[in-house]
């Protein structure tokens, strides 16, 4: 790749608090990663409803990823739907994103943080260590139950970081 377009690509790209105009390119972003496996889908209803959660990578050429950050219980919140574009992996986005969202968790005072993930390894260079589900009750019990992996087909690996 052309490291000059690289560094065009990683300016012109911002991250920011979503807005309403982003919840349909959210949900591309989640229906299209959903269709890979790699997450699961979220509906219009659930994004609307959570806006306030996500942070976006946006560009002139649209949102580039996504993260949101749910407070689950007292002093528990939980990292759900990071995304970043295939354009755009690689370069540190996905690392900003999940920094945005951690640095919000601290500004609104919960420093137990989660993820139910596929992607171990990323999780863990960001300080997080797997965890068994267990340990997440409130999770369990607010969202896991509605899930069609429930409870045979989890394949996702919990993981947990203290701030």
């Amino acid at each position: 790749m052309n490291p000059a377009r690289v560094l065009k690509d990683m300016y012109s790209l911002f991250l920011r608090k979503a807005n309403i105009q982003d919840v349909k390119a959210i949900h591309r972003l989640l229906m299209s990663f959903s269709q890979q496996g790699l997450l699961l889908p979220r509906s219009y209803s659930e994004l609307y409803k959570h806006l306030r959660d996500f942070f976006v990578l946006d560009s002139e050429k649209g949102i580039q990823g996504c993260c949101a950050l749910s407070i689950t219980w007292e002093n528990l919140a939980e990292i759900r739907s990071l995304i970043v574009t295939q354009a755009h992996q690689g370069q540190g986005w996905g690392r900003r994103l999940v920094d945005a969202s951690l640095s919000e968790a601290l500004t609104l005072g919960v420093y137990r943080i989660f993820t139910l993930t596929y992607q171990v390894d990323f999780f863990c260079k960001m300080g997080f260590t797997a965890v068994g589900k267990d340990v997440l009750p409130q999770k369990v019990w607010a969202d896991c139950l509605n899930c069609p992996k429930y409870p045979d087909c989890c394949d996702e690996v919990a993981m947990l970081v203290e701030l």
